[in-house]
């Protein structure tokens, strides 16, 4: 919005001409997501707490040490989309339409969490949206999303996968692409809501990816630094860095108050919808593969899940003591604080692995 109206400006006012910059725009957004995530989370919070009562129900075969957490409130992913929101609406250059791919995507998926944290709170089950009608509703959402890139983006990018150490590679998937292409965005998806399992656990490395992404859109969407970097240039995507700064403020602005011990959970509304804002840039800047490396810490988790119900259903026997992974540390007796940020650290070392794919080609 800003863009739109005070870029046109510049030619009077010599420093509106900063709004042409993408790096200076993706500044304000984290800026404007992160300072509006400080002012109206606490009274946000109070007022989840007035009305959920009991909060987000607990599950009794979790570990004991949640038990404590009776009470607190969850929907913070409110919180997020609203800081994600406002920072992309005001700052982005809003005929871009790869912005309004991600955020269809984004604000769709919190709004399937929306109706599964509602469904958890009300009738204090958390069990939520029978997993069949989620996926069915997630399909339905990343689908739109992924013929709605496929329109967008130039031939051959927009049927190819890109292939990460490897420079002009593109594998021609056809069609198979947008199946594909969903398939990402619902993988991540679920992946971030399976790591959102203790206090500021997943808020943080989907941050870290945030801002690797962020790095990525703006290099992809630069004619002269995917050349130097033999990358494939993607036009019009450096503009989806504004919306990852936007994610970032509002991520720092949520881990505030969701810092152990946290005053809110983001619930399945903040984490199906990071999961999936992250599938979607990754399929736009046609990174796909990378996504596996720097969010490699989700990918550990949804592996911890699979193998633990695998062996489970083949065996009787358990991989784990309990999944996801997270929760197997817990049970050996690691405190909280501990696998936070243990998580956090290899969720650094694996966006800086990924990250590396840019150069080592």
């Amino acid at each position: 919005m800003l863009y739109h109206l005070l870029y046109p400006l510049a030619d009077e006012i010599n420093i509106l001409n900063l709004f042409r910059y993408i790096t200076f725009r993706t500044g304000g957004a984290i800026l404007t997501a992160m300072v509006l995530s400080f002012v109206i989370g606490e009274p946000l919070i109070n007022w989840l707490r007035a009305k959920q009562g009991r909060g987000q129900p607990i599950r009794d075969d979790g570990p004991e040490s949640h038990l404590v957490k009776r009470g607190t409130p969850t929907m913070g992913g409110f919180l997020i989309l609203l800081g994600i929101g406002s920072g992309t609406l005001l700052w982005a250059d809003l005929s871009n339409r790869y912005v309004w791919v991600v955020l269809l995507v984004t604000f769709g998926f919190g709004l399937i969490g929306f109706y599964d944290d509602y469904l958890k709170v009300t009738k204090q089950n958390p069990k939520g949206v029978p997993g069949k009608l989620k996926l069915v509703l997630q399909v339905v959402i990343a689908g739109i999303a992924a013929v709605w890139i496929n329109q967008i983006a130039a031939a051959p990018l927009n049927t190819s996968l890109a292939v990460p150490f490897l420079k002009d590679v593109l594998l021609n998937l056809g069609w198979f692409m947008m199946p594909f292409a969903a398939f990402v965005m619902i993988g991540a998806s679920n992946a971030v809501n399976l790591t959102d399992g203790l206090d500021g656990l997943a808020i943080v490395p989907v941050m870290i990816a945030a801002a690797s992404f962020g790095l990525i859109c703006y290099l992809v969407g630069n004619t002269v630094f995917a050349n130097y970097l033999q990358i494939h240039n993607v036009a019009g995507a450096g503009e989806l860095a504004v919306f990852c700064g936007a994610l970032v403020g509002a991520g720092i602005g949520f881990l505030w108050f969701n810092a152990p011990p946290a005053m809110v959970f983001m619930g399945d509304t903040g984490s199906l919808s990071l999961g999936g804002a992250l599938g979607t840039v990754s399929v736009i800047v046609k990174h796909e593969l990378v996504l596996a490396i720097i969010g490699g810490l989700f990918v550990l988790e949804t592996v911890s899940v699979m193998v633990q119900v695998a062996s489970f259903k083949l065996t009787g026997k358990r991989v784990f003591r309990m999944a996801p992974l997270h929760h197997h540390y817990e049970k050996k007796g690691w405190k909280e604080p501990t696998i936070v940020i243990r998580f956090w650290i290899v969720a650094v070392i694996l966006a800086l692995a990924g990250l590396s794919t840019l150069k080592l080609r």
